[in-house]
């Protein structure tokens, strides 16, 4: 299809509703469900930390690059090496599987689903033309 032509297509009101009220379900879903998820991925985080420590000591004797900085006012010592190693070796770092949402963007987002919802319950129109679909679609 070529750039510039505007698709005219009419979508029933109904469906377009049941879509934005899924979306707007889904969304506070995702809102409420965000911070057991972020203890859970924070907790997997801190058993990756200690696998990684493991590992690494494990592999100290094939350590690169040693490098070492003491710091004589808090007496620590750093210690800072590389491990050259076929990446299937080295233990997968957690990744988050969810989106975090801020209370700002949920909020606004949350309100424009809401309003479009309400706009097109008061609609006696039985389709809803392109344009009004792609101001929401974005929430679909």
């Amino acid at each position: 299809m070529a750039r510039g032509k505007a698709i005219s297509v009419k979508i029933p009101t109904l469906k377009v509703i049941k879509a934005l009220e899924q979306s707007l379900n889904t969304l506070e879903l995702n809102y409420t469900s965000q911070e057991a998820k972020e203890v859970k991925f924070q907790k997997a985080t801190e058993a990756w930390k200690k696998e990684i420590f493991d590992f690494a000591i494990a592999n100290i004797k094939k350590a690169i690059n040693l490098r070492t900085n003491y710091r004589s006012y808090s007496s620590t010592l750093n210690i800072d090496f590389d491990l050259a190693l076929p990446e299937k070796e080295i233990p997968a770092e957690p990744t988050k599987d969810y989106e975090t949402i801020s209370r700002h963007e949920y909020k606004e987002q949350k309100e424009e689903i809401s309003n479009a919802i309400r706009i097109l319950k008061m609609t006696d129109e039985e389709t809803v033309n392109t344009s009004t679909y792609n101001a929401v679609a974005r929430y679909l």
